[in-house]
C-alpha cells in the first residue's frame, strides 16, 4: 500500500493508479488519491477544525473555499460539531471518521484505507462499514482496503485479493472465493496454512 500511494519507491515492477503511471506521475497520483494509514494522520494538540482547514488548503483550496469545504465533509461522517474539540477528546470510532476525513478533503477519485477498524468496538465499527460504504454507493469512490478482518472484508468488498508472503495467492469476488459453504477466514487458511508464523523481526 506505501508503493502505491508513492509514500515507497518500488524496486521493480509497474503499476498505473488513479489513471497514471505510478512512477513516471507520482504527483498526479497523489492528487487523487485519499490515503488513511493504519496508525492514523491527527496530530495531538490542535484543534481539528484548524488542522482540517490547513490540510484542504495543502490540497490546493483556497483559505475561501477550506471552511465550507470541511463543513461539507464532516456532514457526511456524522461529525460536525466535533470539530471544535482536540483529538486527545474522541473516541477511537470518532478518531478514525476524522482520519477519513482528511483524505476526503480534495474529493480523490480513489481512497486507499489501511486496517480501517483494528481496535475498535463493535458498534464504532458496524458505524464506520456503512460511512465505507456511502462513499462508494454514493460518492462514486473506489475504496481500496487492507484488512485482516475477513468478514469485513466478505462484507464491504466486490473483489478480495489475499496475498501470503507479498504474493496474490487468490482473487475474486468474495461469493466466487466462498465454494462449499467455506467462509473467507476457511478459505484464507486453506490456502495459506494453519501454522502460525513469526514476523521477521519480531
Amino acid at each position: 500500500m506505501r508503493m502505491l500511494t508513492t509514500l515507497l519507491k518500488p524496486t521493480s515492477g509497474t503499476a498505473t493508479v488513479a489513471g497514471h503511471d505510478l512512477l513516471a506521475d507520482p504527483r498526479e497520483v497523489r492528487r487523487r488519491i485519499g490515503y488513511v494509514s493504519q496508525s492514523g494522520a491527527i496530530l495531538p494538540g490542535t484543534p481539528l477544525k484548524d488542522e482540517l482547514e490547513l490540510q484542504a488548503m495543502l490540497y490546493g483550496l483556497s483559505r475561501r473555499e477550506a471552511a465550507p469545504r470541511t463543513r461539507t465533509v464532516l456532514a457526511e461522517l456524522e461529525l460536525t460539531g466535533l470539530d471544535t474539540r482536540y483529538p486527545e477528546a474522541l473516541s477511537g470510532g470518532q478518531r478514525r471518521r476524522f482520519d477519513i476525513a482528511f483524505a476526503l478533503l480534495h474529493e480523490p477519485a480513489l481512497l486507499f484505507l489501511d486496517e480501517p477498524t483494528t481496535g475498535l468496538d463493535p458498534q464504532s465499527r458496524a458505524h464506520l462499514w456503512d460511512h465505507i460504504r456511502a462513499l462508494r454507493a454514493e460518492k462514486g469512490i473506489t475504496v481500496f482496503l487492507t484488512t485482516h478482518y475477513l468478514d469485513e472484508a466478505d462484507t464491504l468488498c466486490d473483489r478480495v485479493l489475499i496475498i501470503d508472503h507479498g504474493r496474490i495467492v487468490a482473487e475474486g469476488a468474495p461469493a466466487e472465493l466462498k465454494t462449499g459453504g467455506r467462509t473467507l477466514d476457511d478459505v484464507f487458511l486453506d490456502i495459506t496454512g494453519r501454522s502460525l508464523r513469526e514476523e521477521v523481526g519480531a
